[in-house]
């Protein structure tokens, strides 16, 4: 099984080798800002290395909302991020669930990603797999509560979309642990990536704020069963320094066929 991190893009095979990750995630761009991704010096390297590559979209892309002003350049940068995914050899494009306004109507945020689909196709499709993350807070989220990420994928029947599994984001978005693995698949047919995330909040708290295994709310047991029956890649954003994060990557590693 594949296990690595969440690293800095600067030199992010570098990284890998400095946590013995066999996966690594990173940013094509800011993740809090609108610039497209440029091309990068390393694009060979990275298409030509061992290490499996996921790209983590921004965080400011929501394409479910019905503000115009942030849905239609969301919908645009996240096709920008998969063509550039794409040039460095990337397994996947992670991207967030996304949320309504208070007020809204949530099943709009399901015609909107739907919407965001049709867009891509329209231009040529994504040319590397977009995997929808499910989310830790807010009421008007498409993706925190399961019963909204089965309407979700009910939304987007017959376009090929993944999942990326969140431990940290399900355990405070108030969704048991134990047994979810089946419970995702049962919806979506399939996890394509683990974020192995502890949590820092409490169960059902709302909170997005990630914590090293052996320091967070999650039994990390639990982590390391998420990861192991789900049979997918698994990348830790857990925090501090390469270090930490190699801890993590241990703990998994000690734990998983």
């Amino acid at each position: 099984m594949r296990i690595g991190a969440h690293v800095d893009a600067t030199d992010p095979l570098a990284e890998a080798k400095a946590r013995g990750a066999d996966v690594i995630q990173f940013f094509l761009a800011d993740p809090q800002g609108w610039k497209a991704p440029k091309p990068r010096d390393d694009a060979e390297a990275l298409r030509d290395s061992d290490v499996d590559i996921f790209i983590h979209s921004p965080y400011v892309l929501n394409v479910a909302t019905a503000n115009n002003r942030i849905r239609i350049p969301s919908r645009k940068l996240l096709l920008a991020h998969a063509r550039a995914a794409a040039e460095i050899g990337a397994k996947g494009l992670i991207v967030h669930g996304g949320h309504v306004n208070a007020g809204d109507d949530i099943q709009s945020g399901f015609d909107n990603w739907r919407k965001a689909f049709a867009f891509a196709e329209a231009e040529g499709g994504f040319p590397v797999p977009v995997l929808i993350e499910n989310t830790a807070g807010g009421d008007n989220a498409c993706a925190r509560r399961f019963d909204m990420l089965a309407r979700l994928w009910e939304a987007l029947d017959g376009y090929e979309v993944g999942l990326c599994l969140d431990t940290c984001h399900a355990y405070a978005g108030g969704e048991d642990l134990v047994g979810i693995v089946d419970r995702v698949q049962a919806i979506t047919g399939r996890i394509d990536l683990i974020h192995a995330n502890g949590s820092k909040g409490g169960f059902d708290s709302g909170q997005d704020r990630h914590e090293n295994f052996l320091r967070g709310e999650i039994d990390p047991e639990l982590i390391s069963e998420v990861v192991r029956s789900s049979g997918a890649p698994a990348v830790c954003e857990t925090p501090g320094t390469a270090e930490d994060q190699a801890a993590d990557i241990a703990y998994l590693r000690e734990r998983l066929p």
